[in-house]
């Protein structure tokens, strides 16, 4: 009696498509974001926010760092997909558009007024995003 062990399909592709790494990299930023922001919670970062010009304050909160992650990640991706399909070199130009896309996006951070452990866990949040994004998005067609 011989025993056979069947592998998961996963297990036994040799590789994955550049589309499920991409999904699994939008999941693993929201994931990613939404662990900095919890952590930084519990450790007493408020996330509230005032625009210049503004009374009022805004605390963000966990859906909405989910949300624009998701958001923007997707964004990203069909931004990639696009690009892909009618241009040459797409990922160097996505990779020089998501560069610059993350330096925009700390603009904001640096005008609202918040306090410093806020301002620094947002910048991390970005980070975090184009780290986790950049590298695998960049995986697949030659």
């Amino acid at each position: 009696m011989t025993a056979t062990t069947t592998l998961p399909q996963a297990a036994r592709s040799t590789t994955t498509s550049p589309r499920r790494l991409r999904a699994i990299a939008v999941g693993a930023a929201v994931v990613t974001t939404g662990t900095l922001y919890v952590a930084a919670r519990a450790m007493g970062t408020d996330f509230m926010l005032t625009d210049p010009g503004k009374a009022q304050a805004h605390q963000l909160i966990l859906p909405e760092i989910v949300a624009f992650t998701l958001v923007f990640s997707l964004l990203g991706w069909a931004a990639l997909a696009l690009l892909e399909r009618y241009v040459r070199r797409a990922r160097g130009i996505w990779t020089a558009l998501a560069g610059g896309v993350l330096l925009l996006s700390l603009v904001p951070i640096a005008i609202e007024q918040a306090t410093g452990d806020t301002k620094v866990m947002l910048v991390l949040i970005h980070a975090a995003v184009a780290a986790v994004l950049m590298p695998v998005f960049r995986l697949g067609r030659r």
